[in-house]
């Protein structure tokens, strides 16, 4: 039995850290299958992942193959069974949609010809660019439904509930990415029938108003969906943006049933979120906004993130950081974070070598998604392979069943010849390590401050926009400069070195209750809804604190007056600055900011204060207020209203003055360094380091008033990770704290990574430690301390003999 409870995934009643590798049956020969099975055991991997692309199995309508009949590679029911016999959990990934670099993203071509009307139409009736479809079309849904008949005959009879080893079932791929990336709101006639039927349940007879048009099926209609006019697009920015998260739920509902009418039931539904991109997160909320509905509509859901950064360094680290946060703001109380493409290998996605990754890339992902909470990673992709040309040949330049060439998968761990990437080694280490303890990390949660960041999913949707509309062009554009770039580069950031660990909070959907988020660290741009500026000063008023950076709102979504939460704050707007050529916009300090140097600033949102409103920042030469302390009812709240520098001790201060204090710290001055500590009921811990710099770093950990390792000093090597126990019981054994890391537990032995000088394992007081060459053992305060002869740089590996 497989349980999604606790934000944990149990099977068989125990809970379960998985970690599997993406190996593509079909792009790899069969006879090779146990060898790449072989070299994903390397990693200590327990479960394999794979997509079913339909185009594969069906590339003739009705003409089926599962079993390898037509082709060795298309025996899916081989596969799965050799990785069961293989001792490994299955994840499996029907689609139909699989996306995977597949023509048609994985569909087959007879489904375009046979169902020309599932083609999507897009603003001003032009094609689609991208070979998406209409997902609720009923032709589509039609065959659809066929090919999963089919295709649960081979899983159904595998799943764990039957004996078999799938554990998990993702229901289509990526969905509503195509239509965002071409800003091609899949506008068919049968869609807008439909959104003009949703437009009337939600608006009655205030349609005609919203809209100056009749709503019935007309040439004329269509026309004016597709083609808006300015005095309706703000409001069809909105309407389509919520219609499509809604049709996106209906279709992985009915994608859903159709599993379950062919036998799949009780494993968890994965529903994975798209959007990082160009080595950054600052866009992949678009995927939780558009998708968030569609994992969260039942129980038996959960969602995965695709991870797609490349290094994680100074630039990046808090994107992926404030992504799981986001992630976890929209679940539900048992859903858990997953990542079900969690991009590994080295960035050479075109084969051109002008991208390579830091072999630290995967090792720090993976460490600080399981420090948050992640229970299930997929490394995207494990293993490359090629590409087969079509049986049906059709003159495409290629004629393979993807667009990539003959090889695919050329940056994976596993190349597609089967040879090792210089990423394998780091990867392996880090996973063997992660799973050496596994069954403690699949309990643990991240130890946090009282601070949240806040997340507003209408601020991500953003991905139709009418190309001709200025309305349109002006919320948007006002809402992307505002949403993540600056918050994320700068107050995120900043709450990170400084020490904060946080997650987030959905203000919009969700209560927003000040005993469980006292201080909300919120992005906010001059446009917000007025129901969420209501639910703010609500907050505010029963003693909730805000430090708002951006712009205080003051417009609805739509683009109507609304400064409810202006009013609220004291606050009049006055002017806006912007810099430009010879202008140099610069902001200066005022009452207990007045020490803060005066800074240049590309904008600054100015405004006349009231009584309970202290001025913090203001712009040079006008004096206008652009930053601001408000006292609001039993609350408070700090505003920076202008693009402020990663001033790490002025964001301390602000939040320190709001209430939020850090509790776990280190004493290096020049940064670099990500640090959080995760535990379970048990009081068993883990202390997660990186080093996000190029060169060592050496400091004191300090966890509120106690000095951990007993005051010790860690050096934490350049691009290194570590994750040290403390109070951790292993069988009979309990490690009080180690500066080395367990890589693996042995019957009579415990092995560790080295990472000092001098490293110190001390154990609790009555564990007997056999001798060794390799260390010395010591009592001490009613501990025995094993201390490494090795230094790490010459040889980090050391077994701890126990008895």
């Amino acid at each position: 039995m497989i349980e999604i409870k606790n934000k944990q995934i149990i099977i068989d009643g125990k809970p379960v850290l998985i970690t599997c590798g993406e190996i593509h049956y079909y792009r790899v020969d069969k006879s090779e299958w146990q060898d790449r099975l072989d070299k994903l055991k390397e990693t200590g991997c327990n479960a394999v992942a794979t997509y079913v692309p339909w185009l594969w199995h069906e590339p003739v309508e009705g003409q089926f193959d599962f079993t390898g009949k037509t082709r060795p590679e298309t025996d899916l029911a081989g596969f799965i069974d050799l990785c069961t016999e293989n001792g490994f959990y299955f994840f499996v990934r029907p689609g139909p949609f699989i996306m995977a670099e597949m023509k048609n993203e994985g569909l087959p071509y007879w489904v375009y010809e046979k169902h020309p009307e599932i083609i999507p139409v897009g603003w001003d009736g032009k094609e689609a660019t991208t070979p998406t479809v209409d997902y609720l079309a009923p032709g589509f849904l039609q065959e659809v439904r066929k090919y999963y008949e089919k295709v649960m005959e081979v899983i159904t009879p595998r799943l764990h509930t039957n004996g078999g080893s799938i554990i998990a079932f993702q229901l289509d791929n990526e969905v509503g990415m195509l239509s965002w990336v071409s800003n091609t709101p899949d506008l068919t006639d049968n869609l807008l029938n439909d959104f003009s039927r949703w437009l009337e349940d939600q608006y009655g007879d205030d349609v005609s108003v919203r809209y100056p048009f009749s709503l019935e099926e007309s040439p004329e209609r269509n026309q004016a969906l597709r083609s808006p006019k300015e005095e309706y697009a703000a409001q069809l920015l909105k309407d389509l943006g919520y219609y499509m998260r809604n049709r996106f739920a209906k279709y992985i509902a009915v994608l859903r049933e159709y599993a379950e009418e062919f036998g799949v039931k009780d494993i968890p539904f994965v529903v994975n979120i798209h959007g990082t991109g160009g080595g950054r997160g600052l866009t992949y909320p678009i995927g939780i906004s558009q998708l968030y509905e569609s994992y969260t509509q039942a129980p038996g859901y959960i969602s995965g993130s695709d991870i797609y950064f490349g290094d994680l360094n100074m630039k990046t680290f808090q994107d992926l950081y404030i992504i799981n946060g986001l992630m976890e703001a929209v679940h539900g109380a048992d859903q858990p974070l997953t990542s079900v493409e969690f991009n590994c290998g080295d960035g050479n996605f075109g084969e051109t070598l002008g991208e390579r990754y830091d072999p630290s890339a995967a090792d720090f992902k993976l460490r600080m998604c399981l420090a948050q909470g992640n229970r299930l990673i997929n490394y995207y992709l494990f293993a490359g392979g090629r590409n087969a040309r079509l049986d049906t040949l059709v003159d495409d330049g290629n004629d393979r069943i993807a667009s990539t060439g003959e090889r695919h998968g050329f940056a994976a761990p596993i190349g597609p010849e089967g040879d090792y990437n210089y990423t394998f080694p780091r990867m392996s280490r880090v996973n063997q390590s992660v799973m050496a303890v596994g069954e403690k990390l699949a309990t643990m949660d991240e130890e946090r401050d009282g601070v949240s960041f806040a997340f507003i999913p209408d601020y991500y949707m953003t991905e139709y926009r009418y190309p001709g509309s200025k309305a349109m062009r002006e919320i948007l554009s006002n809402i992307e400069a505002n949403r993540g770039a600056g918050a994320w580069e700068i107050m995120g950031r900043a709450m990170l070195l400084n020490g904060y660990r946080f997650t987030a909070v959905d203000v919009q959907n969700k209560p927003l209750v000040k005993d469980d988020t006292p201080v909300l660290a919120l992005p906010s741009a001059r446009y917000m809804d007025g129901g969420i500026q209501e639910k703010l000063v609500n907050y505010l008023q029963d003693g909730g604190k805000i430090l708002l950076y951006g712009e205080v709102p003051l417009y609805d979504m739509e683009g109507k007056d609304c400064t409810i939460l202006a009013d609220a704050l004291g606050v009049t707007y006055k002017s806006y600055s912007r810099g430009h050529h010879r202008h140099y916009l610069s902001i200066y300090g005022d009452n207990w900011a007045a020490e803060q140097p005066e800074i240049r600033s590309y904008f600054a949102q100015g405004f006349e204060t009231g009584e309970e409103v202290t001025p913090i920042l203001r712009v040079y030469g006008s004096n206008d207020v652009c930053g601001f302390e408000s006292v609001v009812g039993s609350g408070r709240a700090i505003v920076v209203a202008g693009a402020y520098r990663c001033d790490l001790p002025f964001f301390k201060k602000a939040l320190e003055r709001l209430g939020a204090s850090v509790k776990l710290s280190h004493d290096f001055k020049h940064h670099g360094i990500f640090m959080t500590t995760t535990s379970n009921g048990e009081g068993e811990r883990f202390v997660h380091l990186l080093n996000l710099d190029g060169f060592d770093k050496e400091f004191t950990i300090t966890d509120g008033e106690e000095k951990l390792f007993d005051g010790r000093k860690i050096l934490l090597q350049s691009k290194d990770g570590v994750m040290l126990p403390m109070n951790l019981s292993i069988g009979s054994v309990t490690i009080k704290y180690s500066t080395a890391e367990i890589v693996a537990v042995n019957e009579g032995s415990i092995d560790f990574r080295l990472t000092q000088a001098e490293d110190v394992i001390a154990f609790g007081g009555g564990t007997k430690i056999l001798p060794s060459d390799d260390y010395k053992v010591e009592k001490y305060d009613e501990m025995t301390l094993v201390k490494s002869k090795k230094h790490a740089k010459v040889n980090d590996q050391l077994r701890v003999l126990v008895g």
